[in-house]
């Protein structure tokens, strides 16, 4: 866990690797509560039996599953001192590279790209987000994530 001591500091670490979160493994559980509340029940998800005859030889992880999971392992990444509240403000450039099969197991790696001012007060941080799954060689999602900080 990456600490700044405040925002002047998260400043002056534009360019480089803030970390990698800790790995999280997605399990059929967290697929089918993930399908029951977006109402997604496509079979590549939920369905583990048709899903072993099928393209990936077993369930996979809806992407939004993958991408809703961004706050939660940045959490382990990095951390500013000093803020009152931080906001999802949006994502840029989203792309699903590789499907994550059930019982993988994912982790977070952000690359801060760049720290301003924001209108209405705050300030907005934008990090590239690589999603890695262990031991496959290309990531699960890579998007631009967007966070509003307020001190």
């Amino acid at each position: 866990m990456r600490v700044f001591e405040n925002p002047d500091e998260l400043v002056k670490a534009v360019g480089t690797q803030l970390g990698a979160s800790e790995w999280l493994t997605i399990d059929q559980d967290r697929i089918n509560v993930f399908a029951y509340a977006t109402g997604d029940h496509q079979w590549i998800h939920v369905d583990p039996e048709r899903a072993a005859q099928g393209p990936f030889g077993r369930t996979i992880a809806h992407g939004y599953l993958t991408l809703s999971l961004l706050p939660v392992l940045a959490q382990d990444i990095y951390r500013v001192e000093g803020v009152r509240m931080g906001v999802n403000y949006g994502l840029n450039k989203v792309r699903f590279v590789t499907p994550v099969p059930v019982g993988s197991k994912i982790r977070a790696v952000l690359t801060l790209d760049s720290v301003t001012e924001a209108s209405g007060g705050g300030l907005q941080v934008a990090a590239t987000a690589i999603v890695e799954i262990e031991g496959v060689e290309k990531p699960a999602a890579v998007a631009e994530t967007l966070v509003r900080l307020f001190v």
